[in-house]
């Protein structure tokens, strides 16, 4: 195939990237600069509105998974208003710009994240589970709903509602242990929280899954079957890096150091199942924790 990936520098996409060109198939990368990448490369400017479309002639598959990093910094009123634009504003240009050629790409993947579903305490949520409240699922609803004009022309559109992905090439994982490899770790807040996370592997796999099985449409739960409580994953971290996990940090002391944010993606709590996966026969290598950590972690 010839494929078209945005956010190819981050975790997710520069792994999908050597993942298809490793199985022969062509990757471009769609890109604000270019930096002298040896993988050829399309200009495009989400925040000003501008794609060229004649560039985007003759993809097989776009899988779009650019955006600002949620948890890069604090949560100031212009940092959530970028989080929101950097999604829907570079996803409604990118779909509509698909839907408006003679021949589109058969499929158009396009990131999404579990943080749809809110905070929804002990409720098991799959793709059909209603959408939840908070910042985060409503910029995650309006992220998918921006893919509508490319789902309207017929092209199969597959929104990847990805949990905490697990990688020891960075992301959140290197924050989320740091404190515990030092024997300061603990629970966060009750630590009855749930946590749906996936190995990197896991996602790239799926990614891959998902190419070739053309009945998987719509939002697809990119999560391992077997989430976490935030004391069960702390204990199993500390455990396998022979370390104690003793120190519990109060709710209110996370509140303190990272305002809403810290609600949004600490305490929340999403107990989401990959049901559209395994229905459609996706085996994971990395199903629970005993199985990832050996992976992920360096110890």
């Amino acid at each position: 195939m010839r494929v078209l990936i945005s956010g190819a520098r981050g975790l997710i996409g520069s792994a999908l990237a050597a993942r298809l060109q490793k199985e022969s198939h062509e990757v471009v990368r769609l890109v604000r600069t270019k930096k002298g990448d040896d993988l050829v490369s399309i200009l495009w400017n989400p925040e000003g509105g501008v794609v060229d479309k004649s560039s985007l002639i003759g993809f097989d598959t776009v899988i779009h998974l650019a955006g600002e990093n949620i948890a890069a910094r604090r949560w100031s009123k212009e940092q959530k208003a970028r989080i929101k634009d950097s999604r829907v504003k570079g996803t409604r240009l990118l779909s509509r710009a698909l839907a408006q050629l003679e021949k589109p790409p058969r499929t158009f993947i396009c990131a999404s994240a579990t943080g749809f579903y809110g905070d929804r305490g002990d409720e098991i949520l799959t793709e059909t589970s209603a959408p939840g409240e908070g910042f985060l699922a409503e910029v995650c609803r309006e992220w998918e709903e921006a893919a509508a004009p490319a789902a309207e022309k017929g092209i199969r559109v597959v929104n990847l509602r990805t949990g905490v992905v697990l990688s020891n090439e960075g992301g959140a994982l290197e924050k989320m242990i740091a404190p515990i490899k030092l024997g300061l770790g603990g629970k966060l807040g009750s630590g009855r929280q749930y946590m749906s996370w996936i190995t990197l592997e896991d996602e790239i796999n799926a990614i891959s899954h998902i190419l070739t099985h053309e009945q998987i449409a719509g939002p697809v739960n990119l999560v391992s079957p077997h989430p976490v409580t935030n004391t069960e994953f702390t204990e199993k971290v500390a455990n396998f890096l022979h370390r104690r996990a003793f120190l519990p940090v109060p709710a209110f002391i996370l509140r303190l150091a990272a305002g809403e944010m810290a609600d949004a993606l600490v305490l929340a709590s999403t107990r989401v199942q990959p049901a559209k996966l395994l229905e459609s026969g996706y085996n994971f290598k990395h199903p629970d924790l005993d199985t990832a950590l050996p992976e992920v972690l360096n110890p």
